[in-house]
């Protein structure tokens, strides 16, 4: 299968090219072709921009994973425009390839993310629940969905990612907790109630893998673990695996005096269940976070 892959130089990309190149003939869209062949090795092509495609006529599928990290700056509103565009612009040219192609790729996976679902406290989740939010993580996702599903017509089937919390040694969220938590001063943050839809980054390149190779798939899945947790199981768990206290708490309004809006990502959250995921056969490896975590910090 000849495929272009957007985000290859990322966390989750950068995995799954490891998972694909092998067996698949990958193009990799990188601002840095040269550092793309450093880190992912030689056995791919980079290019540096869609601006020379006139059509993805050659492609039998387009994997669309780039996009500004979400919770790595302030949220100006500068930064907001980034981190919109750096999706929905892409997206869009993406859009627009498949539209001028005479044979478009037969699958299109496009992320997204289960900040689709806002705040919705300890209600379960899953691709049905309706949704009406006015928050900036429900609009950047939603209308980047909706710019994905465009793409979609009798040849080509769209699936549309919203992946929860990924954990994993090489990056995500566990990378930059870790240094204070091997420390031991991890722990909570605010009351610890709100919930974490976490799902291991073995788990996550399968789900791409199984959603590229059954055509029966098609729509939004939820790309989260079957057992959520709320942040301070998380908390404990990472502590309890690295044999350390979890004793100190960040305030929630520390968290939003110094990071404004953004801190709603760490002191909201959402109880997301992968029921389409489950439901057409997909098997997780790891259920469990004591499992996930034990993998991932005894293999480091």
């Amino acid at each position: 299968m000849k495929i272009l892959l957007t985000g290859g130089t990322g966390f989750i990309g950068s995995r799954l090219v490891k998972h694909l190149q092998f067996s698949h003939e990958l193009t990799i869209l990188s601002r840095n072709p040269i550092r793309a062949y450093q880190k992912l090795g030689h056995n791919l092509l980079a290019i540096p921009s869609l601006k020379d495609l006139n059509n993805l006529n050659e492609y039998d599928a387009v994997i669309n994973l780039a996009g500004e990290p979400i919770a790595n700056k302030r949220w100006t509103e500068q930064q907001k425009k980034r981190i919109c565009d750096s999706r929905w612009a892409l997206t869009e040219r993406l859009v627009e390839l498949f539209e001028q192609s005479e044979q478009a790729p037969e699958t299109f996976i496009s992320g997204s993310a289960i900040g689709y679902y806002g705040e919705q406290g300890q209600q379960a989740l899953d691709e049905t629940s309706i949704i009406e939010d006015d928050s900036f993580p429900h609009q950047v996702c939603k209308t980047w969905e909706q710019i994905a599903l465009k793409a979609a017509n009798e040849h080509t089937r769209v699936c549309v990612l919203r992946t929860g919390v990924v954990i994993g040694i090489e990056g995500g969220a566990l990378a930059k907790m870790l240094p204070a938590f091997r420390l031991g001063l991890g722990g909570p943050v605010a009351d610890g109630q709100q919930q974490m839809s976490w799902i291991h980054i073995s788990d996550m390149v399968d789900a791409i893998i199984f959603l590229l190779n059954n055509q029966q798939c098609h729509g939004a899945y939820n790309l989260t673990s079957p057992n959520p947790v709320t942040n301070q199981q998380f908390s404990q768990a990472l502590s309890k695996q690295l044999k350390r206290p979890c004793l100190f708490r960040a305030p929630a309004w520390v968290l939003n005096t110094a990071m404004g809006e953004m801190a709603s990502l760490i002191t909201g959250g959402q109880k997301v269940l992968p029921k389409r995921l489950s439901g057409e056969g997909f098997n997780f490896r790891y259920k469990e976070l004591d499992h996930a975590f034990k993998e991932i910090l005894l293999r480091r």
